[in-house]
């Protein structure tokens, strides 16, 4: 595996409690050692909760089936959305080794031994800190 080409970002504590770090750790557990074969935008994904239904986001489909959903957030003045999603599938056909950051988590760097394979632009803020949610709900589908 190669070492993260990104240094690891800090944000002051009245910019994140850990949310911004704690979702790319989670991204990172599912696509690491993976390839993405695919991006799927408003892939339907049920919801959190049994009574709140479907919800909408961008899936990365990964070589061995399995759709990681990121699920934007909105909760009064915080909120995380994905903005854009940058490809580079065509060139980068490797096995994914790290996901990192820049620009205070709006840049997400999903990234092999040769560059980056996806890069998703992110909006975020937390808010009137950290009294409302925020952060991608990342969900999880095994395909059969």
């Amino acid at each position: 595996m190669s070492t993260n080409p990104y240094s690891v970002e800090e944000l002051g504590p009245d910019d994140d409690d850990g949310t911004m770090p704690d979702n790319v750790a989670e991204l990172s557990k599912h696509v690491v050692g993976h390839k993405v074969v695919g991006v799927e935008r408003n892939a339907s994904t049920p919801g959190r909760y049994e009574w709140s239904g479907d919800t909408y986001g961008t899936a990365l489909v990964l070589d061995n089936g399995k759709r990681v959903t990121l699920v934007g957030t909105d909760d009064c003045c915080a909120f995380t959305e994905l903005e854009d999603v940058i490809l580079n599938l065509d060139k980068i056909d490797h096995v994914i080794t790290g996901v990192g950051t820049t620009e205070g988590y709006t840049r997400w760097h999903i990234y092999a031994d040769l560059g980056d394979v996806v890069e998703l632009k992110v909006g975020w803020s937390c808010g009137n800190p950290f009294y409302y949610g925020y952060g991608f709900d990342i969900a999880v589908k095994e395909e059969a």
